[in-house]
């Protein structure tokens, strides 16, 4: 067993971490690019803290922009253990109304063209997505936003749409259909990727908006959206705080720690040195360098 170094991705709403002493931003360099932004790094208690503005600082960067391998791999390389995610979403449900918070548990994945994986051609890779959240961590954000006066869901269903583009009312409706409870466009391929490097992940949406299927009331615009994440962004930075504080000193071991054990499946000889190398983060514990042959 060992601390807890919790990475916080904030999305729109959450643009910093109040109370984060001996903090310093750290740019951090991956083999995937340059992530977002640079990561404020500190500590709150016995607790190391990474944030990390997906945005980047002032919302420079478009949800199919994002370069979610690198902020996930960066996240990596600064000995985060379990990744909290914070983003705005619309409702998909009436009883989610905008204010609220969701836990979300499941995943719909209707991007297009993102990548979503580290692994590929050279070094194959299945991680289960069965269950694509840590349990534990959502219970402990579920708490801590309970705790900062957030009404909370716990558990639902995030239909991720590519965007940038808000959704037809026809599509509103048909995830509705789907059974899906909140819509966003920025946590897959995030959740994914945070998988395949063995990094537990829990994501807080805050409801904006009831996205467009009212029929009795204007869609939503981005001036709706503003006005709620200002209601909300008290809120989600007390949770947080909460959520670091209520950590015990010791993180017991997840099995997300080790979910790569039953994924490679590419055969250590048939493995790329160059792909290896880029894997060195986010697969460093199950993956050696292949060795070079005798001459």
């Amino acid at each position: 067993m060992g601390g807890w170094t919790i990475g916080i991705i904030g999305g729109s709403g959450l643009y910093d971490v109040e109370g984060i002493e001996d903090g310093r931003w750290v740019e951090v360099e991956t083999p995937w690019g340059a992530p977002s932004d640079a990561i404020f790094t500190g500590r709150i208690g016995h607790v190391g803290v990474a944030f990390l503005p997906r945005h980047g600082r002032g919302h420079r960067l478009s949800p199919g922009e994002l370069n979610a391998r690198a902020n996930i791999d960066a996240l990596k390389r600064l000995g985060v253990t379990d990744v909290l995610a914070v983003s705005s979403v619309g409702s998909l449900a009436e009883t989610r109304a905008p204010g609220t918070f969701t836990i979300v548990d499941q995943f719909i994945d209707r991007t297009q063209g993102r990548v979503s994986s580290f692994f590929g051609s050279g070094m194959v890779a299945h991680v289960s997505m069965a269950d694509p959240v840590c349990s534990r961590l959502s219970s402990i954000a579920a708490d801590a936003a309970e705790a900062a006066g957030a009404a909370v869901h716990r558990g639902g269903t995030y239909l991720a749409m590519e965007g940038p583009q808000f959704s037809t009312r026809a599509e509103s409706n048909l995830y509705r259909q789907w059974g899906c409870d909140v819509i966003g466009m920025t946590a897959i391929p995030e959740a994914k990727l945070a998988r395949e490097a063995e990094l537990p992940y829990a994501l807080v949406g805050m409801v904006t908006d009831y996205d467009c299927w009212r029929e009795d009331e204007a869609a939503v615009d981005v001036a709706a959206v503003i006005r709620q994440l200002s209601a909300n962004a008290a809120k989600a930075r007390a949770m947080v705080v909460h959520l670091l504080r209520s950590l015990p000193a010791e993180r017991p071991p997840s099995p997300i720690d080790t979910c790569l054990d039953a994924a490679l499946i590419t055969a250590p000889s048939a493995r790329d040195p160059a792909v290896i190398a880029k894997l060195d983060a986010v697969a460093g514990r199950v993956l050696k360098p292949a060795s070079s042959p005798r001459t």
